[in-house]
């Protein structure tokens, strides 16, 4: 079902009843933009992936909203699928509205083109809305200047606003006296002749305006009521109207309730992700974590720069969340889902040793198949991530003494992958951990390498050379993580390179300590002592709440006792090395891409053993 801002108020209540009957909710987003250029690498730790994404979902947009509710029907043994597509785009109501500043990405914008995205549906007819923050601002202002508005009933005029020129005589500038002259003359006309009801003034300014009010204020005592209106090019202009006293009284009234209406309208699609954090239900999301920040950032709350602060707002905003390509990425899937991206991976779950189970769309409602695929529309990958969902979850239930035909997204079984984002490029850590500690490896088998802006891969491939097969990840054009293959060579490194005038080689331990002492000092130089409060993020008092018994369930919940395995498991890393044991003698590199610029250049550096000292060297840590 296709949602844009035509039938958003007549569709909500379908959604919101869809959400609450649902058993879990798929969901899938598309953006104006993906990435700043903050490369992501191999050695991220959660909490720095998530500084890096957090800068795109700050900057860029979700214009289009896939949500599908899946409901189990026992009788017949199928799920019952609800899909809405929303076209979701900030355009401001009124004028008190945020005027929101956005960045596209010129490859994003490009893709949904390609794929026949409508873009003059999004700018047009997307639906608008407000986070809590704002929501909060625009009641705040509309409260205080209704209550203005009410302390000067007794006069007819229209705005809230009391001009301190009112106590004395009016001065109109000279380049607006002949317009105010016509307009106050304009007004007296009308209201001798009996025939008319209201009147229109020219458009105008808001000074102009502002000067007509008082004006009619002074020399109109009683019998009109003024009221400023939007014509269809946007200009604005004063409409007059005669009124009796009970008149004007209902007007006012009916204005009221018109400006809450109109604010609970600019709320718009926020209302759709309050309902579902509200529910509590399952949500599904493929390589969701993009999506998940996005929701967030832009329906809830904004995204707070700790870490830590972000798993406790994502905890209570969605206190249960699935990601289908963290699962697959695992046992006991990955052995048969040999990639994971959504098409594939949809296409790979359709044949065994997987089932897919039954689903049907009401009839009153868009239904989607597979056969005729329609991929980035938000709608549909919300429904095969669903369908993936389901297939991946029953098919835990065939290692089951009996098997068991369906799991049900409550189940035990399933608790391994809850509140789990799947994190890319990172197979020892491959998750993000909302509700739990992170997984923190060692890495005894990676170093962090300074060296001058001159080298290439082909430096760090000579100075490791000695080690087997290495594995580089560029930082920046001065510094890389480099990994061995062969981890039992990690202790030979130090004693055999050491450290140069020209290069710098730490431990990966070594360099994390050093880099975590150093944030640790910048933050106590600006530390600010909290006075007169307690010390609780903004996020208890601010944020969009659970209630209060379930949020303190989600709060205080332990972590799941059955953690879930790694992608790459200690028992298989032998297996692995007699795999690449002929690599190992041909001195090859694989590297997450060197810098743009250090492909232009032209090296006059020698090798690492014979380099001089021809510039200062960067440390491993900056400087405290």
């Amino acid at each position: 079902m296709e949602i844009t801002r035509k039938n958003f108020k007549e569709s909500l209540p379908l959604v919101i009843d869809s959400i609450n009957a649902a058993d879990f909710v798929s969901i899938d987003g598309e953006f104006t933009g993906l990435s700043k250029g903050v490369k992501s690498h191999a050695f991220d730790t959660p909490k720095e992936r998530y500084q890096k994404l957090r800068e795109g979902a700050v900057d860029f947009l979700i214009i289009q909203f896939g949500l599908c509710t899946f409901t189990y029907n026992a009788e017949h043994d199928k799920y019952i699928v609800k899909a809405f597509n929303f076209f979701v785009f900030p355009n401001p109501l009124n004028r008190q509205a945020p005027d929101a500043r956005f960045l596209c990405q010129a490859s994003s914008i490009g893709f949904l083109a390609g794929q026949g995205f409508d873009f003059n549906k999004v700018f047009h007819e997307g639906i608008p809305y407000l986070n809590f923050l704002d929501e909060k601002k625009m009641r705040e202002n509309l409260q205080e200047r209704q209550k203005q508005n009410l302390n000067n009933s007794a006069h007819y005029y229209s705005p809230a606003y009391e001009s301190p020129a009112l106590k004395g005589p009016l001065v109109i500038p000279e380049e607006h006296r002949s317009y105010i002259e016509a307009a106050c003359n304009s007004i007296e006309k009308f209201t001798k002749d009996d025939s008319e009801k209201t009147l229109a003034l020219p458009p105008s300014n808001p000074y102009q305006r502002k000067l007509i009010y008082q004006a009619a204020r002074i020399k109109f005592r009683t019998g009109i009521q003024l009221d400023t209106q939007t014509g269809e090019n946007r200009e604005r202009f004063v409409v007059v109207s005669k009124v009796t006293d009970e008149e004007r009284k209902n007007m006012e009234n009916a204005k009221r309730d018109a400006e809450i209406e109109e604010l609970e309208d600019a709320v718009g699609f926020c209302k759709v992700i309050q309902a579902l954090s509200k529910s509590g239900k399952l949500v599904v999301g493929h390589n969701m974590t993009l999506d998940f920040l996005h929701v967030i950032h832009q329906f809830c709350n904004p995204l707070p720069e700790d870490f830590d602060e972000f798993k406790s707002l994502a905890s209570c905003v969605f206190p249960r969340i699935c990601d289908t390509k963290l699962m697959a990425s695992t046992q006991p899937f990955k052995e048969n889902i040999g990639q994971t991206d959504l098409a594939t991976m949809s296409r790979i779950l359709n044949h065994a040793p997987f089932s897919v189970p039954a689903v049907e769309f009401p009839p009153d409602m868009k239904s989607y198949s597979k056969e005729a695929e329609q991929l980035h529309e938000a709608g549909y990958d919300a429904y095969i991530t669903g369908t993936s969902f389901l297939t991946m979850a029953n098919f835990l239930g065939t290692f089951q003494n009996p098997p068991k035909r369906r799991i049900p997204p409550n189940s035990p079984f399933l608790e391994p992958f809850v509140n789990k984002l799947f994190m890319m490029l990172v197979q020892d850590i491959p998750y993000m951990h909302l509700t739990g500690p992170d997984l923190d490896p060692a890495r005894e088998h990676v170093f962090h390498v300074t060296f001058p802006s001159e080298w290439k891969s082909t430096d760090l491939m000579q100075l490791f050379g000695g080690f087997g097969h290495v594995y580089t990840a560029w930082l920046d054009d001065t510094s890389a993580f480099v990994s061995l293959s062969h981890r039992e060579n990690a202790a030979l490194v130090t004693k055999t390179i050491g450290n140069s005038d020209i290069y710098k080689v730490l431990p990966y331990k070594v360099y994390r300590e050093q880099r975590l002492q150093c944030e640790s000092h910048a933050a106590s130089r600006h530390y600010t002592p909290m006075v007169g409060r307690t010390a609780k993020s903004s996020l208890m008092t601010d944020s969009p709440r659970l209630p209060a018994k379930r949020r303190m369930q989600v709060l205080g919940a332990s972590t799941p006792s059955r953690e879930l395995p790694p992608t790459i498991h200690e028992d298989e890393e032998e297996e692995e090395r007699e795999e690449k044991k002929e690599e190992a003698d041909k001195d090859t590199e694989e590297d997450l891409g060197e810098p743009l610029t250090k492909r232009k250049k032209k090296s006059a550096s020698t090798s690492p053993a014979a380099r001089s000292n021809d510039g200062t060297l960067c440390p491993a840590v900056a400087s405290c």
